[in-house]
């Protein structure tokens, strides 16, 4: 890795005259932006696969190696560990080797562990390879939208980089879909193959401009922006802008984990943070980890229609967010979303609080199934994506791995205490943990209008000057 002693020549300079000579102004090409995007959301595919894995083959790896239901539980939760470990180390990671480089490392880890997987004999390599797949995805899940949100043109950032989420829902689908059809070990093929796309992609796409910047790769860089807008792109105002903002921030001291919370950097971790919080408070994992569970504890005869109903909801709404996305904007989009996460799992805890007093007994199972298809819905709309959107877009790139690497660890912690602790309290009292779920759907709308800046059309150097200020 370059440091900035590797600069050629010095920061006034670089500045001042532009190392890319003006073109002829050309129609833009978003081909490359376009292709990049898609290599890069295989990844995203690959961290559906990898949590949609084990909820299809529970019962025949059970049945077929002995595990005792401790056992598979351990394997099934293991995953969000290495997520969190992955999380923990993905910033660090993805500033010292590069975005393709932390994407290339992590699908030769999740190779690495699907492979155990499929060769297991019994739990130690299970639970190896589920840690490993698990490792790879707490990387990839920061990793993937960071590098779209800076390879994207400033007018398809939005949508673009919500693709990530659109393909995460599509690899939990596609797993829970085709895990009915074909054995356990044949279904590790779905998270191998994305490996695999993964990694061929990555020797074609260009590497973020704006880190090469960083690092001081400035023909690197020249090369990269140019061909992410087409070759007869006059791209230089755009590449003076990064070099300018890549410049302030060198005059600015190395950041240290307690220094995110300086006051310049407090209002991208505020946001960053609370958007995941309340992600999670929300009780989406919950909903999703334990669906079929959460159906036939609100009357239904058969809980399957749960994971079928979740999957042919989340990927076409999710599509439509990502068509929003730059229309509406992030804000607008966060606002329906919670307000609509706010309704579903109101109507939601309404169905089971009737149920359990015994009233209107035949009406409550459909009461709680119009309430969740809203709160899926409209998580998939919003509250999913946009978070992760935004967490792209407003840390300054000196701080973009540190700060991203707690945004995303904050997820993953969520996830696991969400996930946890979900059979406990529906348990303890179900209507009660519905309702606490909807309180916090409610206190994200709050926290949206309040702290959420509307990130739509401005560069990523505008919006980190603007909330770093």
């Amino acid at each position: 890795m370059a440091v900035d002693g590797d600069v050629e020549g010095s920061t006034s300079s670089l500045t001042a005259e532009p190392l890319l000579r003006p073109k002829s102004t050309g129609k833009r090409s978003v081909g490359m932006a376009l292709f990049s995007t898609a290599v890069a959301v295989c990844g995203s595919f690959e961290f559906g696969a990898c949590v949609g894995y084990s909820a299809p083959t529970q019962a025949a790896i059970r049945e077929e190696l002995g595990l005792s239901l401790s056992e598979f539980s351990l394997f099934g939760s293991i995953l969000t560990i290495g997520a969190m470990i992955g999380a923990i180390t993905s910033g660090r990671i993805a500033d010292f080797i590069g975005r393709k480089g932390a994407m290339r490392l992590s699908a030769v880890i999740c190779f690495v562990g699907w492979l155990s997987i499929y060769i297991a004999k019994g739990s130690w390599l299970l639970d190896f390879g589920r840690i490993s797949t698990g490792y790879g995805i707490g990387i990839l899940s920061y990793v993937v939208p960071v590098f779209i949100a800076e390879i994207a043109p400033t007018d398809l950032r939005g949508g673009l980089t919500t693709i990530n989420q659109l393909m995460i829902c599509t690899g939990v689908s596609v797993n829970y879909i085709v895990g009915t059809i074909v054995t356990w070990r044949t279904l590790v093929l779905i998270g191998v193959i994305p490996c695999i796309f993964l990694l061929l992609g990555l020797c074609v796409v260009p590497e973020s401009p704006r880190w090469l910047a960083k690092v001081g790769h400035w023909k690197e860089f020249e090369a990269a922006l140019q061909k992410l807008r087409g070759e007869d792109v006059d791209v230089s105002k755009e590449a003076l802008e990064i070099k300018e903002y890549i410049a302030a921030l060198e005059l600015l001291p190395k950041t240290r984990f307690f220094e995110l919370f300086q006051r310049r950097y407090l209002n991208p971790m505020i946001v960053g943070v609370g958007l995941m919080i309340f992600q999670q408070l929300g009780g989406i994992n919950g909903i999703i980890f334990y669906a079929s569970q959460t159906f036939v504890e609100a009357g239904f005869h058969s809980g399957s229609s749960g994971t079928i109903i979740i999957a042919s909801i989340q990927i076409p709404i999710t599509a439509v967010g990502a068509f929003l996305m730059d229309k509406s904007g992030r804000r607008s989009l966060l606002m329906v979303s919670a307000t609509g996460t706010f309704v579903g799992m109101l109507l939601t805890a309404i169905s089971f609080y009737v149920k359990e007093h015994g009233w209107y007994i035949d009406w409550s199972p459909y009461l709680s199934l119009i309430g969740i298809m809203v709160y899926i819905g409209s998580f998939s709309i919003g509250m999913g994506a946009v978070p992760w959107v935004i967490m792209s877009e407003i840390f300054p790139i000196n701080v973009k791995g540190i700060g991203g690497s707690l945004v995303t660890l904050v997820n993953w912690l969520g996830t696991w205490l969400i996930s946890y602790s979900f059979n406990f309290l529906m348990a303890l009292n179900a209507s009660g943990t519905l309702f606490l779920f909807s309180a916090c759907c409610g206190l994200t709308i709050l926290f949206i209008a309040i702290f959420v800046p509307e990130t739509k059309g401005r560069t990523l150097e505008q919006i980190q000057s603007s909330m770093s200020s």
